[in-house]
């Protein structure tokens, strides 16, 4: 994403210009000379996102990594994990390929993979494979006999660096057999520069979509081992870390930082588990860059492939949540299968957007279809349960109550008086057309034997699971009790909780100082009133 930035605000012959070419660049057209080298457009990424990200932080709003559910985190970083394994195939098998940009990469990159397969180098693959197995082979066997021994386990990742290192360069591995290895690495550290602040407005866009991004997947990596290790992460916290991180590497030329998933696995895989480790490493990259780095220069590319392959083994394993998501909300199931094809087979930022928007959409739907139904006397006790759930609950005669479950507000407050009329059975706004249609006609007999006919005299709303209710929702449910009246069916609330009761009151649904119905304490309060009041007649 920085890439993108970078092409569309320099040009690639502004950067490392020597005294030389620089007559090169004034006799180009004034159009095409662009005085902003890549690396300064980079930096001022780094610095602009380093500045939103604190922003976000003193307005505290981490509290957007709520909508990073388990499933959303769980189906974007396995679509991530087959990027990073796509992205080792070349490596691991010695390929040269294309540097596929845009959406739709993955795809490109594995048409061309399977093209380029005959053109395998056979060095490579082999010391690919003689990796993982030696890792594979300690991480399953090994590490459990050794952790018996000696508290300390075999830190086979840095065996096998070091071992390719040396057996690359004894046997002159990259010349012998053409293999890739990591090549030239610079000593020291960059001398800082102030980003260029001109630039700031131009990336602007770029930035927040990096920074956005940038702070969903460190947090989805990090919800992730809190999970795996059993402890809380500071969403808050995160942002300003990292913001604090990008504002100070912007002076050092460096890019938007985010967490690596390979990386990251690694050292979770190797024993990682608090800062101390982040601290161990960057003095041992702070040796390399001072002293050692040309040491692994001849280490091969296909060895650090292998080790990161093995490391995405926990991110598939994963992938088999997608089973107990099925079966305990297709809800949930829906957002891993659109999140993890949107990351694979789209873009990583395209598929991060998608599941977000499938999440909210499903939230969305949840509210307004949430949960009703028929609730039934238990016997002997004053409990009231799920007719279709419980064999025991027993319909009262006469009366119908309503359980539901949720927020009730403009967006579902037909869709409620629709399951009203549903689970009572009876239409008020038909039934009335229907009776003036015979009443006109002068057919009275079915008048007389709807009357007669044991119906339903009483609704009783159960609202202790309603967590809130708008003023239009309050007008519907008033409209709702006004159409049944018409009929002689009384219609009561219970089990009212105080904040619904205090917005019902404010909606002033009075009528000569008295609220317009009855509300009840508890539902057997209701059940006891109607039968004392209509019943006992």
């Amino acid at each position: 994403m920085t890439g993108k930035a970078v092409m569309a605000h320099s040009t690639p012959f502004s950067e490392n210009l020597n005294a030389n070419q620089s007559d090169l660049v004034t006799e180009l057209p004034m159009q095409l000379v662009n005085t902003y080298t890549p690396m300064q457009v980079a930096t001022a990424v780094t610095f602009l996102v380093g500045i939103f990200q604190v922003i976000m932080y003193i307005f505290q709003l981490g509290i957007i990594s709520t909508l990073l559910s388990e499933t959303l985190v769980n189906s974007f970083t396995t679509g991530a994990a087959v990027h990073v394994l796509i992205s080792q195939i070349k490596d691991l098998l010695g390929l040269k390929l294309s540097n596929h940009k845009g959406y739709f990469k993955l795809i490109f990159t594995l048409s061309e993979v399977i093209q380029q397969l005959p053109n395998s180098n056979t060095a490579a693959v082999v010391i690919s494979t003689i990796t993982i197995l030696i890792i594979t082979l300690n991480n399953e066997l090994l590490r459990k006999w050794v952790a018996k021994k000696c508290s300390m386990p075999i830190p086979i990742e840095l065996v096998a660096v070091v071992a390719g290192t040396l057996i690359s360069n004894y046997c002159d591995l990259s010349k012998l057999y053409n293999i890739k290895t990591v090549g030239h690495i610079p000593i020291g550290l960059p001398q800082p520069e102030v980003p260029t602040f001109e630039l700031l407005s131009l990336v602007a866009l770029d930035s927040v979509a990096i920074t956005m991004v940038s702070y969903t997947i460190t947090l989805s990596m990090a919800l992730i081992f809190a999970q795996k290790l059993n402890y809380e992460i500071n969403s808050n916290q995160e942002l300003f870390a990292m913001g604090v991180s990008n504002i100070f590497g912007s002076f050092f030329s460096c890019m938007p930082v985010s967490a690596s998933l390979s990386r990251s696995l690694i050292q979770q895989t190797v024993g990682g588990r608090t800062q101390i480790a982040s601290v161990v490493s960057c003095l041992i990259l702070l040796i390399i860059l001072l002293w050692i780095g040309p040491f692994f220069e001849p280490l091969p590319r296909s060895v650090l492939a292998a080790i990161i392959i093995v490391a995405l083994k926990g991110m598939f394993i994963q992938a088999k949540q997608i089973i107990k998501y099925w079966k305990l909300s297709k809800y949930d199931a829906l957002i891993w299968i659109v999140t993890f094809l949107s990351v694979v087979l789209v873009g990583i930022d395209i598929g991060l957007l998608v599941g977000l928007l499938t999440s909210l959409i499903i939230i969305l739907l949840q509210s307004i279809k949430p949960y009703t139904c028929l609730l039934g006397h238990i016997e002997n006790s004053d409990l009231y349960l799920d007719l279709s759930r419980y064999k025991s609950a027993v319909e009262i005669p006469n009366v119908k109550i309503v359980h539901y479950c949720g927020s009730l507000n403009f967006a579902n407050s037909q869709h409620f008086k629709s399951e009203v009329y549903k689970l009572v059975g009876i239409n008020p706004r038909k039934l009335l057309k229907h009776i003036m249609k015979l009443a006109r006609k002068g057919v009275f007999e079915e008048e007389q034997e709807f009357e007669d006919k044991d119906i339903v005299r009483c609704i009783i709303l159960d609202m202790s699971a309603i967590s809130y209710i708008d003023p239009s929702s309050v007008n519907v449910l008033q409209s709702i009790i006004g159409e049944y009246a018409k009929l002689q069916i009384q219609f009561y609330l219970a089990n009212c909780p105080s904040p619904i009761f205090e917005t019902v009151k404010k909606c002033n649904v009075y009528v000569c100082g008295e609220l317009t119905f009855k509300v009840f304490a508890t539902i057997h309060d209701a059940v006891t009133y109607t039968k004392n009041e209509l019943f006992s007649r």
